[in-house]
């Protein structure tokens, strides 16, 4: 028998994770919130793999409760994720995911995945099993990169959502110059809290892919208020200014 794979957090995504893992021949288990991780840890103390499928919210909490024999083994996938969020972590494996699965519907693609770690070839053949794409990463660098452009994906479209509502097609069809706008805003953000710089018109090629992977997606979930927030209470703690997302919370603050 392979390896066991322990997943936290089996909701929606992780439990697209679990089907292509136990397709491979892993053993999964999950961690269930009625047990603690340190009994689980001590049952299954070398898993090939402890993939963290909680919120974004959840992440930290997770992390710095989990046990030390699983902290060399595990893999992130969380939207707004940036390096400094897995610092105390030993060389995690990372995936950006670009599927999405809803209740009652199976996943759907919008393109491909960008995974990087240890465990990248892993997490990718238990993707492939089930036909979702990947594409494995060289390096660190290539792993920012992916990862500011979903984040610059989701920011950009969730937050210029709450002014114009709408699909992320008809976003950049209708109303371009706005969604430029936010496009500069979250980039300024990202590339401080990353202290690297990001070519603006590649980032945005690059998004507009994902876009056309799924033009009909919907700019703005139920997320969109608390990542406005997010972003400017991080913009304020960093000392920078970003004109648009403000006057959009403005409008918001209006309403």
């Amino acid at each position: 028998m392979k390896d066991p794979v322990v997943i936290i957090g089996l909701g929606e995504i992780g439990g697209v994770f679990a089907r292509g893992f136990l397709r491979l021949g892993h053993p999964v288990y999950p961690l269930t919130r009625s047990e603690q991780p340190n009994e689980l840890a001590a049952r299954l103390p070398e898993p090939a793999l402890v993939l963290i499928a909680v919120a974004e919210g959840d992440l930290q909490n997770i992390i710095s409760d989990l046990p030390e024999a699983w902290r060399s083994s595990t893999c992130l996938l969380q939207n707004e994720l940036l390096p400094a969020d897995w610092q105390s972590l030993d060389d995690p494996t990372v995936i950006s995911v670009w599927f999405e699965k809803k209740p009652g519907m199976d996943y759907k693609v919008i393109i491909p995945s960008p995974v990087h770690g240890p465990d990248a070839q892993l997490v990718s053949d238990a993707l492939a099993v089930i036909n979702i794409p990947t594409k494995v990463l060289g390096s660190p660098d290539e792993l920012l990169f992916e990862l500011v452009l979903k984040n610059l994906y989701i920011l950009t479209s969730n937050i210029a959502g709450l002014r114009v509502g709408g699909t992320v097609g008809e976003l950049w069809a209708d109303h371009q110059p706005l969604a430029e706008e936010v496009v500069a805003d979250v980039l300024a953000l990202q590339e401080v809290m990353t202290g690297s710089r990001f070519d603006t018109e590649e980032m945005t090629r690059e998004m507009l892919k994902a876009f056309d992977g799924d033009p009909d997606h919907k700019c703005m979930g139920r997320s969109a208020p608390a990542r406005l927030a997010r972003a400017l209470e991080q913009a304020s703690r960093l000392d920078i200014t970003l004109p648009e997302l403000e006057n959009i919370a403005q409008d918001q603050a209006k309403n």
